[in-house]
């Protein structure tokens, strides 16, 4: 049976309470993981995770700050054959991890991701968000694989990785996803893409009954929290291209936005007497800020993204 660890990623204490909820439900997992706590250059949440968990691993991340390098630090501190990440305001469901398990039985499977549901604010709901743009809240959306089955990347909040796998590929990279608060994105997908270039034939999983509950907080049930995170999309779109060309950045998306958006938009308009017209107007809003962010990222190039590039520790002999 392999070994596995669970790393969960946090950067502010805002979220303190999510965090507790994220740790405990790893710590239920029957699988009985080894869970490692990475706290972003975050001095006092370190120190209050530290003395909350003093039962397991509670590090500082060592590489520059962003998510990319917080979760390269937990790779480079874990001899699991399996690495799981789970996001700081995700809740697992008990059986999460051994449906990812289950999966990476497959020698070929080299990594898998879950199901995030959103769980909404009570005083707001769902808001402006229609199924389709559920990515938006770092959830699963309509469009997505219903059956598991092969995908080009998996979801961030909810996945797993074979460790070696990951460090031959050379690690998650900065200079692309998120960063604190600035909503950028796509270093798990650009992380996929490179792990089919690296092993030819491997294979990445979407497993849905691995599910997670995704808290989404008031402040992200706003058009305004729409069009920025879609504008920040589009820039991290535009940065994935340069890095792995648009054939393989864009794939998935060009079926999105020329088959799945045009429907959505038709049915909501349909249904402009039941809150349709706010959410037919999200996804022109949505579209339009993602498309004018890919735009700025291709003509301004790195100029957008300044984080320097991390590196994964503990690399195996002539990886990349």
């Amino acid at each position: 049976m392999s070994s596995v660890a669970v790393v969960i990623c946090a950067y502010t204490q805002l979220r303190w309470g999510d965090l507790q909820d994220s740790v405990e439900s790893a710590k239920r997992q029957p699988e009985q993981p080894e869970v490692v706590v990475v706290i972003d250059h975050e001095p006092e949440l370190y120190a209050r995770a530290k003395a909350r968990w003093p039962e397991l691993r509670v590090v500082e991340n060592s590489e520059d700050r962003g998510l990319s390098g917080a979760r390269n630090t937990g790779v480079a501190l874990t001899d699991a054959d399996v690495v799981a990440f789970l996001d700081d305001d995700a809740t697992a469901d008990h059986d999460w991890l051994g449906h990812l398990l289950a999966a990476l039985d497959d020698p070929e499977v080299v990594g898998v991701g879950g199901r995030a549901t959103p769980s909404w604010p009570d005083t707001t709901g769902s808001g402006p968000y229609p199924d389709e743009l559920l990515w938006i809240v770092g959830c699963s959306y309509a469009g997505l694989p219903e059956t598991a089955g092969d995908v080009r990347n998996v979801i961030g909040s909810s996945m797993a990785f074979r460790r070696e796998a990951i460090l031959a590929a050379g690690g998650f990279r900065s200079g692309i996803g998120r960063v604190g608060n600035q909503p950028l994105g796509c270093e798990e997908t650009e992380l996929c893409i490179r792990l089919a270039k690296t092993r030819p034939g491997s294979r990445i999983r979407h497993e849905p009954r691995s599910n997670v509950s995704h808290r989404v907080s008031a402040d992200r049930v706003t058009m305004r929290y729409l069009r920025r995170r879609s504008y920040y999309e589009g820039i991290s779109k535009a940065v994935l291209s340069r890095r792995v060309g648009t054939g393989d950045s864009l794939s998935s998306e060009s079926t999105y936005l020329t088959r799945v958006i045009p429907g959505a938009f038709v049915r909501e308009l349909r249904a402009s007497g039941r809150g349709g017209g706010v959410r037919a107007a999200a996804i022109v809003l949505s579209v339009l800020s993602t498309v004018t962010g890919y735009a700025v990222g291709r003509v301004l190039g790195s100029v957008v993204v300044t984080a320097p590039a991390t590196r994964v520790v503990r690399q195996p002999v002539g990886t990349p």
